[in-house]
């Protein structure tokens, strides 16, 4: 790991996005980039792949210890990539800005390497998780979120049953 990236300026969760890979069909994942600094920290979002991503919003700025969510959609694509693997990644850029800086201020070499700035770099790699594999243990590299998404479903089901059962409290 290189000198300048052991203290990142802002922390990001998750540190992989992960669609649900459907033809046709927009997928999103949802980042939180969190301020770990004292200072006001400008970020941006790059991508390999423009075109295929809409981020919302992919440059802003952050007070100290401020958070926000970050929205990327996929837009719904019309053929499966080779066995499911996606070569897709995204930087996200940090660097500290005065105090009141806002984003539509922020001058145009910001995110610039050759501007002398310190400018810290975070990579995400980017996973497709077919619908198909939902509970599917074989399937490599997708089993976190496959029990991540089995737990919502059981969670949402328990809730589904607590509601049928209050609702026939409230009528007897």
């Amino acid at each position: 790991m290189p000198a300048g990236e052991d203290k990142q300026l802002i922390s990001v969760h998750p540190s992989d996005l992960k669609f649900i890979f459907e033809l046709e069909k927009q997928s999103f994942c949802d980042l939180k980039v969190v301020n770990n600094t004292e200072n006001h920290v400008a970020f941006k979002v790059k991508t390999t792949s423009p075109k295929k991503y809409f981020v919302r919003p992919n440059t802003s700025v952050l007070q100290p210890g401020d958070s926000c969510l970050i929205r990327v959609t996929l837009q719904a694509q019309r053929e499966y990539p080779p066995d499911m693997q996606c070569k897709d990644k995204f930087l996200l850029q940090s660097t500290i800005v005065p105090p009141n800086t806002d984003v539509d201020d922020l001058p145009a070499d910001t995110f610039n390497k050759e501007s002398s700035k310190d400018i810290r770099e975070c990579k995400l790699k980017v996973q497709y998780i077919s619908p198909s594999a939902q509970g599917n243990s074989g399937d490599e590299g997708s089993s976190d979120s496959n029990s991540t998404l089995q737990q919502l479903k059981e969670d949402r089901d328990a809730a589904v049953q607590q509601t049928l059962h209050l609702q026939q409290e409230v009528v007897c």
